[in-house]
């Protein structure tokens, strides 16, 4: 076997491998021989089964094995011998011979084996005294108007309707309950029928154009409307579309009077209405502060990605990226709009979302570096909780969501990945210095958008 290392600039490395015939033949016979006691070949007795007939029955297979496993055994060589002291960024990529003939000449045991190996490196990352970093935590206070907001919000999707007089008609604000069969062109469409919805005239539920012409109806009716699908509906081979919706109003109902009271409260399952007003100022202030540790964190990671440059490894990079910009593209294209519309171009955007990427990556491998050296880990009873918070998202399916985590390591990575930031993260702000001001809800919110991290 010889090895002759090609390249090596920056975290990349390639390596030019041989691999004698002889010694390809010496795995096929020792593969072989391992064989011999254990096949059965009309003709031979157990055991009996001369390694040369194996050779001429199963030695393309037996040769494929070889293969498979020298490769291995020599990238783990090289590791070993020439990459001592670094980790891998990746799987190593290997070349092997792709002419026909020079495939059937190594298969047949003629030929050496000659194939090239790529790898890259993960970079050295120097770590600073995080001690003297210095954050600044914002945070904000629940104002009486945001819980009488909740409340007013609570109260509304909960509001009683009751049924109008006979032979009155539909207008903004009743609860009209329909069932409709919708084409185009004549022909039914997926998802164009349902039975007995109920719908707010005004609350905008359905596409442009439908709820509007459902004012005026009485509860018996049938009548067909006319609407266009938007450019930006979610279901592609709708947008732009126009259909026909014939529509029966099944009964119609009116807003009844809302009382915000203690009776509204029981109604509701609280004690009373101090009660209620609690639990919701209770949940405003568990979102003011998400929004307050999303911020800090991104703050923290700001920091980071300042104090800590070095080279990135380019299929690291090149990864994230595409998974990035396939978000992207899609998002734009099931919302019908165009980089134009976003006020930009292909090309800006691809250089914007290529620096995003790159970010994502190094603040990586960062927060990486110092979980490990700081001994951070990720318990699998950890990962079993939020697994279990994850299933319980899919009420009726929790054994199924729980059964495919279970057998995909990459569904697990998933949800161990962020667990495990977290707690760097939190490693991190216990060690800096961190300032905390109270600021008015509007600046908290203001710049909590999609920034990535």
């Amino acid at each position: 076997m010889q090895v002759t290392e090609t390249l090596n600039e920056g975290l990349r490395r390639e390596f030019r491998v041989v691999v004698a015939a002889a010694d390809l033949d010496a795995k096929v016979n020792e593969r072989l021989g391992e064989l011999k006691d254990r096949v059965r070949l009309n003709g031979f007795r157990p055991g009996k089964v001369p390694v040369q007939h194996l050779k001429r029955v199963y030695g393309r297979a037996v040769m494929a094995e070889a293969i498979e496993a020298a490769v291995q055994e020599v990238n783990a060589k090289i590791v070993s011998d020439h990459l001592s002291g670094h980790r891998l960024a990746g799987e190593p990529k290997v070349k092997l011979p792709e002419a026909e003939d020079d495939v059937k000449e190594v298969v047949a045991g003629h030929a050496d084996l000659n194939y090239s190996v790529a790898l890259e490196v993960l970079p050295k990352i120097e770590l600073g005294d995080f001690k003297d970093l210095k954050l600044e935590k914002f945070t904000t206070e629940v104002s009486d108007q945001e819980v009488d907001e909740g409340v007013q919000r609570i109260a509304e999707a909960n509001r009683p309707y009751g049924a109008k007089p006979e032979g009155t008609k539909a207008e903004d604000g009743d609860r009209i309950v329909i069932s409709f069969r919708g084409t185009i062109d004549g022909v039914p469409f997926d998802g164009g029928a349902a039975e007995d919805v109920p719908i707010i005239l005004g609350s905008k539920q359905f596409i442009p154009g439908f709820e509007e012409q459902l004012v005026g109806m009485a509860a018996g009716e049938t009548r067909t409307i006319t609407v266009t699908f938007p450019e930006t509906y979610p279901s592609e081979a709708l947008r732009g579309k126009t259909a026909q919706f014939e529509v029966a109003a099944k009964t119609l109902e009116t807003p009844s009077e809302l009382s915000i009271d203690d009776e509204f409260a029981k109604s509701l399952g609280m004690e009373s209405l101090a009660k209620l007003k609690d639990a919701v100022k209770d949940q405003i202030a568990r979102e003011h502060g998400a929004v307050t540790r999303r911020r800090l964190k991104r703050t923290l990671l700001d920091r980071l990605d300042e104090r800590h440059k070095f080279d990135l490894p380019p299929s690291m990079v090149e990864e994230e990226f595409n998974n990035v910009w396939k978000t992207i593209v899609d998002d734009l294209q099931s919302q019908g709009r165009t980089f134009a519309d976003e006020g930009t171009s292909e090309e800006k955007a691809k250089e914007e979302y290529r620096k995003i990427a790159e970010r994502r990556v190094r603040l990586g491998l960062v927060l990486s570096e110092i979980g490990e050296r700081n001994g951070i880990k990720v318990t699998d009873e950890e990962v079993n909780r939020a697994v279990a918070e994850r299933a319980r998202q899919f009420p009726g399916q929790e054994q199924r969501v729980w059964e495919l985590y279970r057998k995909n390591p990459n569904a697990l990575a998933s949800v161990r990945a962020p667990i495990f930031e977290d707690k760097v993260v939190d490693f991190l702000v216990e060690l800096a210095q961190v300032t905390e001001k109270t600021v008015p809800r509007e600046e908290l919110y203001k710049e909590d958008e999609a920034v990535p991290a």
